[in-house]
């Protein structure tokens, strides 16, 4: 290997034993190689960080990378096997030497266009959240702060299993410096970071954050960055590619794990694998509960009336000044108003029942949203087609073929707006409902 190709590496046998294969990566300062050791004739990792091309910080963390390693002993982990300085036309080098995992990172994956099953990623977090249960365990914890696809190794794949999982790049790892006093280098990446880690400070929770995030973004195939935000909040479970993918209690799951508040995010990575493993049995401490009766219809009849009021009374209002001036602006809006509070009535008391009979507590927030928008597009244009019915009979007492067609023409516009409305209200009801009944 040529020493253009390996640039500031001054040899292709590093401290007289580790014979260069190839690079794997470089950055500002720092370069990734595969070598082989002659002595074990064993494939390793070597990082090298060249001091001249990096900052003071750099090398602290490097260094802490180091001290770390030699303090672990994990089969999901490289192993720490050496350490050394050289000399580089950057000036010195400093370079640690590490065992080589033959694995593709869940991010090469990715990139290539593998799926992952709802099984797998259960696997890839009970794996993972072993690994982080390990770190934590160490006094102080060893937190990792940039769990991501990129530094998930996935090998040995076989039958149903996702394969054996390995977490690696301790470069942002964060241990005595979490102590008060100490000064903590804001370290991770964006979209995988949580809110606490951008102002230096990080805890176990953090990297169960990331987690989360590194999960949704396999789900997704999207990064968490790119996902829509609701106060901080990943939106991810409306995503249609995970659309019936994953049950209820999981999608709880991953939302605890990634709350973005300290106070409600899951503690401890042994908390989460224990509640992972009771997801099926709707066990999650992310419960629903149930209100009561009178709270439930009082409210599906009043939102629902209420909408039906104001866009009753705003379409009567145009319909009775520009088509029908018979009615006059002031009587188009008393009738629409009318109509609507018809119309907002049935529709809440339907919603109420529905909600009473099958959605009591709630559980399945997509089925329960998709359900009341449907109803109260059938609602409202079915009350409003029904009304124009009563009004012919009532008009002309005798049926008239032709003129029965013309007053449901007539109405099937008026039925559709009032259909729409009514899902309008039914939104804000399901809205409502989801956050009245979250413990």
């Amino acid at each position: 290997m040529s020493e253009r190709e390996l640039a500031d590496v001054p040899q292709e046998v590093l401290h007289g034993r580790y014979e260069i294969q190839r690079r794997l990566g470089k950055k500002a300062g720092r370069q990734t190689l595969l070598a082989r050791d002659k002595e074990t004739q064993q494939l390793v990792i070597i990082k090298l960080l060249t001091f001249g091309g990096s900052l003071w910080e750099d090398f602290k963390l490097f260094e802490r990378e180091i001290e770390t390693l030699k303090t672990l002993s994990h089969p999901a982990i490289p192993r720490y096997l050496d350490s050394f300085e050289i000399e580089t036309r950057s000036g010195k080098g400093f370079t640690m030497v590490q065992s080589y995992i033959e694995a593709k990172s869940l991010e090469e994956y990715l990139t290539e266009g593998r799926t992952f099953s709802a099984g797998e990623i259960e696997q890839l977090a009970k794996s993972l959240l072993e690994i982080l249960i390990y770190l934590h365990s160490f006094h102080p914890p060893v937190i990792h702060r940039d769990l991501k696809p990129s530094n998930i190794l996935l090998g040995d794949r076989s039958g149903n299993n996702v394969g054996q999982v390995y977490l690696v790049d301790f470069g942002s790892v964060q241990t005595l410096a979490s102590k008060e006093g100490k000064t903590v280098t804001v370290v991770g990446t964006y979209g995988y970071m949580p809110p606490e880690q951008f102002g230096g400070r990080a805890v176990p929770a953090s990297d169960l954050y990331s987690l989360g995030a590194t999960l949704i973004a396999l789900m997704t195939k999207s990064h968490p960055a790119d996902l829509p935000q609701k106060d901080l909040c990943i939106q991810f479970e409306d995503i249609e590619i995970i659309q019936g993918k994953l049950d209820r209690d999981f999608i709880d799951w991953l939302k605890w794990l990634t709350e973005p508040s300290l106070d409600r995010r899951c503690t401890s990575a042994a908390t989460a694998l224990e509640a992972l493993g009771k997801t099926h049995n709707n066990s999650l401490p992310v419960k629903w509960k149930q209100m009561t009766t009178e709270k439930l219809f009082s409210h599906t009849i009043a939102s629902s009336s209420g909408m039906g009021i104001l866009t009753g009374g705003i379409f009567g209002t145009l319909f009775g000044t520009s088509i029908f001036p018979i009615y006059g602006t002031f009587g188009g809006a008393l009738i629409g108003g009318a109509a609507g509070i018809v119309v907002g009535f049935f529709n809440g008391l339907a919603i109420g029942l529905l909600t009473y009979w099958h959605f009591f507590p709630l559980k399945d927030i997509r089925r329960y949203r998709r359900s009341v928008k449907l109803a109260g597009f059938i609602c409202g244009f079915a009350i409003v087609e029904i009304m124009m019915m009563i009004l012919f009979f009532k008009t002309y007492f005798v049926t008239y073929f032709l003129e029965f067609i013309s007053y449901l023409l007539l109405g099937t516009p008026i039925a559709i707006i009032a259909g729409l409305s009514m899902m309008l209200a039914n939104k804000n009801i399901a809205r409502w409902y989801e956050e009245q009944t979250r413990e």
